[in-house]
Formats: structure tokens, C-alpha cells, sequence
């Protein structure tokens, strides 16, 4: 199994810390990440959110291309709907050339209406865009001069340059929904799993995908998911630390469930309808968050549940100290990557 490194960039606005010290804090700790022996960094996106969230991860992706020679550099996700497909394509090329061909892009429609409400991007529309982008960029990447007339985006004629080292792209479609996890599958991409969800949710998730997959005959090589992960040397330390943190970043998927735009269930099965419900330990089974001995035995119980090919730890939750979180990677690189590489 791969491990991946994922930071979301969130800072609470009453931790001492800024986003210029998170920002920071890629200089030394993804080189680090990557002598560790970390496959990936991974980043995602949001928008307009008091407490941060990268709002750019091709930007972010760039800077980290040139602090690393090896990791792989993943949108975990970028919103596709908020971008016009051929500008996309060219920053896509761009990056994937920056990095000499490290680029896995995982992508979604998105869910949250103030960002969609303020790109101009119809609620509605964000599936149909979706796809049709993904297939204009694709196209695009081919190198080749080519014309477009879609339902949302016309092009007379343009040619992509640089073309993208790699000969196609990696796409991951972060998706949840059972139509769009078919598509996945139709579109022959992995599916790259949110931290939001349960276990028993993953699992009754990838038994759609893998049985859509298996009608078409594909057979997907990657599953990746994500997890917030946080190792110290006592389970204590790293709840007092980490839990606090992992309450302020699912606030807005507890937000969100509130609203009624997108579930989000704790373990019991119970929907969100008050953001104050979300608290750590009612996620228990969506990190791990402990002492390494811990942590090696909550991952072998997700490996048996879910078999992922890569474990994504965000890991760089809000507000926690560098000093500490420098601690977290490296212990989980020394002492829970070699159960599970041996």
C-alpha cells in the first residue's frame, strides 16, 4: 500500500497560527515528506471559507513540483465547474510539464452553492459541465488543433501547448453519488474516497463502482482514500492535539448536511442537522488518530474493510504546530509505513 501526504491549508482564525505558516511549512516538511518515503502530495479546494482552505491547488502543486523530485502531485479535489475547460487544460499541461510528469488530477462537480453562486455556475448545470469539461481537456491534451461545440463551451479552433508530458492525464473522480460513481466507471477513472465518509459507507461505494466496472470489463488498478491521520507517541497526545482539529475541519461538511445540500452521517448512522453536532468522536471511524501501535492496527482493519491501493493522511490539520506536526510524519514514516511495505 502507497501513502499519500494531503494538506487542506485550513487555519481557525484563533490558533496563532496563519495561512503564511502553512504555506511555510511545505519548505522543509515535503522534502522531508519525500525522503521519508511518502508516494504523493495531495492537495484540495475550496472557496470563500473563513478559516482558509486552498483556494488554488495548482498553484500549490507548482510550489511542491519544485520541492520534490518524486512524489506524485494530486488535486484531491479541484472543481471542475469553476473553471473554463480550456484555460484548465493549458495550466494542467503547464504543471504536468513543471513537474516532469507527475500530475494526477482528481476532480469533482462540487457541492457548496456560495462558491457555485459566485463563479456564476447555474447549481444545476455543475454535472453537465463537469463531464463535458473532462472531455474538452482530454481532447486538448492530445496536442493536436481541434474545435469544440458543446452544450456549454464552444472553441473555434485551438491547439494545447506544451502538450502534457505524460501521454494521458490521470483522472480520479472524487464522487460519492451513485450515478456519478457509475460514470466513474463508465469513464474508466478511480474513484478517490472522501475522509466524510464511514467505512460501511466506502464500502457499499466501491461495491457500486466495482459492479458497474465489472459489466464493462474494466478493472480499476488504483483505490485511493483519504483518512485524517495523526500519530504522536500516546493515543492522549495525539487526541488532545489532533481532536480539536479534526471538530474544525469537518465543521464545514457539518455546515453543509445542515443545509441540506450534502449528508453527512456520524457513526451511528445519524444525519447532521445542526452544525453543532459534529464533534471528533463521533467520526471515530474516519481517522486515525493515535500512537503508532494504534495506528497500525486501525489501518489493517480499514485495509481489510476497504483494500485501498493508497492511504491519503491529511495530516496537516488546522491549527497544529509544525514542531508537532513534523513529529506526526515522521513517525508514521518510521514506525507505521514498514508494517505495511514489508
Amino acid at each position: 500500500m502507497k501513502f499519500g501526504l494531503m494538506y487542506s491549508f485550513v487555519v481557525p482564525p484563533d490558533s496563532g497560527y496563519t495561512n503564511l505558516d502553512a504555506y511555510r511549512e511545505m519548505d522543509d516538511l515535503l522534502p522531508l515528506a519525500e525522503e521519508l518515503g511518502f508516494d504523493a502530495f495531495h492537495t484540495t479546494e475550496h472557496h470563500f471559507q473563513f478559516n482558509g482552505w486552498a483556494p488554488s491547488p495548482l498553484v500549490v502543486l507548482a510550489k511542491a513540483a519544485g520541492l520534490t523530485k518524486r512524489m506524485r502531485l494530486v488535486t484531491n479535489i479541484l472543481i471542475i465547474p469553476l473553471y473554463h475547460p480550456l484555460r484548465l487544460a493549458e495550466d494542467v499541461a503547464t504543471l504536468d510539464n513543471l513537474s516532469e510528469g507527475r500530475v494526477t488530477l482528481g476532480v469533482s462537480p462540487g457541492y457548496v452553492s456560495e462558491e457555485l453562486a459566485a463563479f456564476g455556475v447555474p447549481s444545476k448545470e455543475r454535472f453537465g459541465r463537469y463531464e463535458e469539461a473532462l472531455d474538452l481537456m482530454e481532447l486538448a491534451w492530445k496536442g493536436e488543433e481541434f474545435t469544440w461545440e458543446g452544450k456549454y463551451f464552444q472553441i473555434p479552433k485551438a491547439k494545447v501547448v506544451p502538450k502534457p508530458v505524460q501521454d494521458r492525464i490521470p483522472i480520479w473522480y472524487g464522487v460519492s453519488g451513485p450515478k456519478l460513481l457509475q460514470r466513474a466507471a463508465e469513464r474508466r477513472v478511480p474513484v478517490t474516497a472522501s475522509p466524510r465518509h464511514t467505512v460501511d459507507e466506502l464500502v457499499g461505494h466501491f461495491e457500486h463502482y466495482g459492479d458497474v466496472a465489472a459489466r464493462i470489463g474494466y478493472t480499476p488498478t488504483e483505490r485511493p482514500i483519504i483518512r485524517e491521520v495523526f500519530i504522536a507517541p500516546t493515543t492522549s497526545e495525539a487526541e488532545r492535539l489532533a481532536g480539536p482539529a479534526v471538530t474544525h475541519l469537518f465543521s464545514l461538511y457539518g455546515k453543509k448536511s445542515a443545509q441540506g445540500e450534502r449528508d453527512l452521517r456520524n457513526d451511528r448512522g445519524e444525519l447532521i442537522t445542526d452544525a453543532s453536532m459534529v464533534d471528533f468522536r463521533t467520526f471515530s471511524s474516519r481517522y486515525v488518530i493515535g500512537d503508532p501501535q494504534t495506528a497500525i492496527q486501525e489501518i489493517k482493519k480499514l485495509q481489510e474493510r476497504v483494500q485501498p491501493t493508497e492511504l491519503i493522511c491529511r495530516m496537516q490539520l488546522p491549527g497544529i504546530p509544525t514542531k508537532d506536526l513534523e513529529r506526526s510524519i515522521r513517525l508514521f514514516a518510521e514506525e507505521v509505513m514498514p508494517a505495511f511495505n514489508a
